[in-house]
């Protein structure tokens, strides 16, 4: 069952916890363990190319650049394209890349971010299935003085962040000092192709989860 945050600026959360049972999470989870091509890319931060603190990899049909990186596109497999639709379906929003993250213990992290590369487009839906561990999970105002909102997210959860909130707010995975299992974040994006030059920008289809 969906419930609904509605954030400061425009933005929208929308959490089902339960979105995959526990048994069906935790299978998932072990196939894509193993057959994802997980690689730890280097990324340019602060002018710095330095190791990302977690692995990852890219499926879709475009590839996809952020912090320096242009991801290496790997081709849907049966399973992933399968697990697409189902997202799909729960959120009524259509994707067209993955991108998966592999976070080994509590020392893997991803630092606060927005998804708001341009070719992601004007307000993206961005929806991130949780499989393994449980992580903690912020996001903070760009400028407001707004409290941040903090939750658990549980393997077999899917978290939804649509209208503004990529513009307005950041998120990130903090490290954590206390032992973590592996975790396995999975976040469906679309990505615009680029459009011809002096052409109207594409229309976005609406989000209606269900």
């Amino acid at each position: 069952m969906w419930r609904l945050s509605e954030l400061a600026d425009g933005g929208r959360l929308l959490l089902d916890e339960t979105w995959l049972g526990s048994a069906d999470a935790g299978v998932l989870f072990a196939a894509l363990h193993d057959e994802v091509p997980w690689r730890q890319e280097r990324i340019v931060i602060a002018g710095r190319r330095i190791p990302q603190p977690r692995l990852t990899a890219w499926f879709g049909d475009a590839p996809y650049t952020y912090s320096g990186l242009t991801m290496a596109v790997h081709p849907w497999s049966p399973r992933l394209a399968e697990l697409k639709a189902t997202v799909e379906d729960a959120t009524g929003a259509r994707f067209n890349g993955l991108l998966a993250n592999l976070y080994r213990d509590e020392r893997d992290t991803v630092g606060f971010h927005a998804d708001a590369e341009p070719d992601l487009g004007e307000n993206p839906v961005i929806a991130s299935a949780s499989l393994g561990a449980t992580r903690r999970f912020v996001l903070k105002h760009r400028k407001s003085a707004v409290p941040a909102i903090e939750m658990s997210l549980v393997g077999g959860s899917l978290l939804v962040m649509a209208g503004t909130t990529q513009h307005f707010w950041r998120h990130a995975l903090p490290r954590q000092t206390a032992p973590a299992a592996p975790r396995i974040n999975l976040t469906f994006r679309y990505v615009h192709p680029a459009p011809p030059r002096h052409a109207a920008p594409a229309g976005r289809a609406g989000l209606v989860c269900r």
